[in-house]
């Protein structure tokens, strides 16, 4: 097929074109690629005349991207606060490296539509907030003047723009969200890269590297040269004629009603600038596999009379993964998959965050929580998220837009285009195992799914698909019956390819500050269904709904615009149930105690019941002690194994207790029913409590609670002490009050006022109410390089002070 009629087919001609994936060099001889992420003057309006390179700025904000057309409070805001057309503006020189090559605007990510002008001419409009796009400048340059980049962000909920049109439970936010940079070419170069490894589970692995060329075509004598890379050490190269054949260049393809060029070949198999360059004899190939993620890099370069004229890189892994009829494999071994969903919102800034913030969230899913597999609910997500997820072995799901709707055509043919960016963006990423190709919770659309497909299956062969839908009755299309399923038990798989996409979420909001009743449910539902998921071998595992709690519409959630559906609140600090997601990972990778209450006397309905403790040892013991008295010791109240078996044995103290809810799970959870305490032999009402934890006779861990109700220490805990002055590098700094063992006191909920020194700035309320004992505010860095000291007062405790050393960042070029 053609690449005009393959457009035409699928509908994917709209206004601009796809992005190439972002694991570029940022400087190379033959290539350059220059961020434009700061000097950017910023309106929260649409301004008249401003598209003009004329236009007086001089009262627009200067703002450095990612950017968040507003800052909003927490919570309890109203949507349309951000729900409007913005203006952003960006001066710059003709660059030096631009002589003679092509120049494009390369834009990752700007909520919802963008209308982009360069010098005053128009480019285009590019709808969609989450896909990448670019627009070529080349030809409106000036090469001798101050050049000028315009973009005016439309915030609103276009019912035109997928995921609109009807209602959505989270928001989206606005503003130039995610990075932005000048890529310079040349007139004949390499629009993408496909590296798709073969046989990787014998002794005589390969790789075929797809080489996606665009442009003027490409002379007889031009080449590629490909090289596999282990960090400096060239594992293997090879080499082929670069044929650009059909209708290469990207000005060949039109938008009908702009006229604006689609700047990308349609990348599939049948592309006619696809390029194969097989390496083969690659020796000892390390797998990429959750345990052991070893990253390999493909570079390539295109050669025209000898000479290097365009260059490129990306990231690759080496591995086999497929869902089957008995589950997940994953390099030939099966792997129950066990996650949770993740929207990519932050408090105050929306989706606003730059790379470090980013990849802490997949810090917090893989090490914080020990989950497998993260779903990117309900779009594609930061490249540096996924990055992250390459890196630390954290399988991927990545769907396209959408919430429950499906709009008309052309609605349609801009969800299909998505499919597309999403596939082409991230098809070297070994972390991601499965193409979400439905819109979430939709109705079955025969025509309009069987174009989703057929496009993900002729982008990337090496992939399944799967749709999210809520019912089994649902026609499938997909290779993967991915099934959202929030009753208990689950609905037995009716398919051989069966994955669970979520489940308990709204059906059970969890708030940090709710009481132990909520929490030890909260906890034990999400337990009750990796359970069952482990009883199955046709169930490939589950991905709870989900990880961190959200911003919503006013329709939806607790009346405060939050859905409290995360295991994790809002600011990424854990509720009981995380514990559970914790517990599960071997002893080897991390020894886990996790209680799922609040050690207090009477934090449920008719007094303190049933103690849930969520752990990877295979025995623990309770202790208690009279607080009054801390020179006393400590007295053995109970000891238990898992709940797993009627067999279970408790110690002397309370008779034997069980049950086989938990058969399943490798590492079930622990519960000591409270009313079997024999309370006699404790001459004090109340006291601290002690648990400590066992594997194989040896204690290997303990944790102690005081029984006093009172709070005693104030922390300030960043995730990081040195930052870059970019003036968007960010880092988060959690506050905690605790009682004198450290545990987090739960109704704690103090005003927490800062002080800030240095270049850097406070992103949060100041001052801060604690919610659940915790909370969080983010320091954001300034472009001047020196120490920032944050220093933070509660109003009893006193103060607590950090430093945060802010590294001098390379100025932007331009």
């Amino acid at each position: 097929m053609q690449r005009r009629d393959f457009l035409k087919a699928t509908g994917t001609i709209i206004a601009a074109s796809t992005l190439p994936a972002f694991a570029l060099e940022p400087e190379q001889k033959s290539r350059t690629v220059l961020p434009i992420n700061r000097n950017w003057r910023y309106h929260p309006s649409k301004v008249e005349g401003s598209h003009l390179a004329s236009f007086n700025d001089s009262s627009f904000e200067t703002v450095v991207i990612p950017h968040t057309n507003i800052r909003l409070p927490w919570h309890s805001f109203d949507d349309k606060d951000y729900e409007f057309v913005s203006t952003y503006r960006r001066r710059f020189r003709y660059p030096a490296a631009a002589k003679g090559k092509r120049v494009f605007v390369d834009f990752e990510g700007a909520m919802t539509a963008s209308t982009v002008w360069i010098n005053g001419v128009a480019l285009g409009e590019y709808k969609g907030g989450f896909t990448p796009f670019s627009f070529e400048l080349t030809e409106h340059l000036h090469p001798d003047a101050v050049n000028v980049l315009v973009v005016q962000v439309d915030s609103t909920e276009r019912s035109d723009i997928p995921p609109f049109g009807h209602e959505i439970d989270y928001l989206t936010f606005g503003g130039i969200y995610r990075e932005v940079s000048l890529r310079i070419v040349s007139p004949t170069y390499i629009d993408n890269i496909f590296a798709r490894p073969k046989n990787v589970l014998t002794g005589n692995p390969s790789v075929d590297v797809d080489c996606f060329l665009a442009g003027k075509p490409a002379d007889d004598s031009d080449i590629i040269q490909v090289e596999l890379r282990d960090g400096d050490r060239i594992v293997a190269k090879g080499s082929g004629p670069a044929k650009l054949t059909g209708s290469p260049d990207p000005n060949a393809a039109m938008n009908p009603e702009t006229s604006a060029p689609v700047y990308a070949s349609t990348q599939t198999t049948s592309d006619p600038a696809r390029n194969t360059v097989t390496l083969t004899s690659l020796g000892d190939i390390k797998l990429w596999d959750i345990q052991q993620p070893n990253l390999y890099t493909v570079h390539v370069r295109l050669l025209s009379a000898g000479k290097v004229i365009d260059e490129d890189s990306r990231r690759i892994g080496f591995r086999e993964a497929t869902f089957t009829d008995h589950g997940f494999s994953l390099n030939g071994k099966i792997v129950k998959l066990r996650g949770l969903d993740r929207h990519q919102t932050f408090p105050f800034v929306g989706q606003a965050m730059p790379a470090r913030v980013q990849r802490k969230d997949a810090d917090i899913l893989r090490k914080g929580l020990h989950c497998n597999i993260v779903r990117t609910s309900h779009y594609p997500q930061s490249r540096h998220f996924l990055d992250r997820c390459d890196e630390i072995g954290l399988l991927v799901l990545e769907e396209i837009p959408g919430w429950q709707y499906i709009g008309p055509e052309p609605w349609q043919q801009i969800s299909i285009d998505n499919v597309g960016r999403m596939i082409r963006r991230d098809w070297n990423r070994p972390s991601i195992i499965l193409w979400g190709v439905r819109i979430n919770e939709s109705r079955d659309n025969h025509d309009f799914y069987t174009r989703t497909n057929a496009l993900a299956h002729a982008l990337d062969t090496t992939r399944q698909t799967g749709g999210i839908r809520y019912f089994q009755e649902s026609e499938f299309l997909e290779d993967v019956f991915t099934m959202n399923d929030f009753g208990f038990p689950l609905k037995k798989p009716n398919h051989p390819r069966y994955l669970n996409t979520e489940f308990v979420g709204h059906t059970f909001p969890t708030k940090t500050t709710d009481d132990d009743e909520r929490q030890r449910e909260h906890t034990l539902r999400h337990a009750r269904i990796h359970n069952q998921l482990a009883s199955d071998p046709q169930y490939a595992g589950g991905i709870g709904w989900c990880a961190f709690d959200y911003n919503t519409h006013s329709n939806f959630g607790a009346g405060d615009r939050i859905c409290y559906h995360g295991v994790t609140d809002i600011f990424r600090e854990n509720k009981p149930a995380a514990g559970f997601y914790k517990s599960q990972c071997d002893p080897s990778e991390e020894i886990v105690l996790e209680p799922a209450f609040h050690w207090a006397n009477s934090d449920e309905s008719v007094g303190f019941t049933k103690a849930v403790v969520c752990s990877n040892c295979d025995h623990i013991k309770f202790y208690l002690r009279e607080h009054s008295l801390e020179s006393n010791p400590w007295k053995l109240a109970a000891e238990l194994d898992p709940e797993t078996s009627s067999q279970n044995s408790l110690s002397h103290l309370l008779p034997p207790f069980g049950s086989t809810e938990f058969d399943h799970l490798t590492y079930p959870p622990f519960i000591l029913d409270l009313r079997k305490l024999d309370r006699k032999q404790f001459q004090f009402p109340w006291g601290d409590l002690r648990i400590d934890g066992f594997i194989k006779g040896k204690q290997v861990i303990s944790k102690s609670f005081s029984g006093s109700g009172v709070d005693r220490k104030f922390t300030l805990l960043p995730d990081d002490r040195t930052l870059y002055a970019d003036g968007a590098d960010t880092t988060r700094v959690v506050l905690r009050v605790t009682d004198e063992f450290d545990a987090i006191r739960t109704y704690a909920n103090d005003p927490i006022t800062f002080t800030l020194s240095g270049p850097a700035e406070i992103i949060g309320d100041n001052p801060f109410a604690l919610i659940g004992g915790t909370g969080a505010i983010w320091i954001r860095a300034k472009e001047t390089a020196g120490t920032a000291q944050l220093t933070a007062r509660h109003p009893r405790l006193g103060t607590q002070t950090i430093k945060i050393t802010l590294l001098g960042a390379p100025g932007e070029a331009v």
